[in-house]
């Protein structure tokens, strides 16, 4: 079993690529690895409660930890009332955080 950290700064409405991102995090998880996706710069406009967020809840029912970076929620005017549920507020040092302990990161 492996621990990962993927890192998703796109938007599932900029990019094909993040349902992607989604499917490898669960795929990853079925496997039996911890998973956490951390929604980092545009990535954090799916965390907003809508249908882009469905995405998200999915991964959460699917165990996998889903965390948005504060400070890029900031820059977009995203107030932690109008993040979707499966969603959790970080900073990136908890990111920094997992990382130190031995997390394989993945960015995109």
């Amino acid at each position: 079993m492996a621990n990962y950290l993927l890192f998703e700064s796109q938007e599932p409405f900029e990019s094909a690529e993040v349902q992607r991102h989604y499917e490898l995090a669960a795929g990853l998880m079925r496997e039996g690895n911890q998973v956490t996706v951390f929604l980092i710069q545009n990535g954090v406009l799916a965390a907003r409660r809508s249908e882009a967020s469905q995405g998200l809840a999915a991964l959460a029912r699917a165990g996998v930890l889903v965390l948005a970076d504060d400070f890029s929620l900031k820059e977009r005017g995203i107030p932690p009332s109008r993040l979707a549920e499966a969603v959790k507020i970080a900073s990136l040092d908890q990111a920094v955080d997992q990382i130190a302990e031995g997390r394989k990161a993945l960015w995109f």
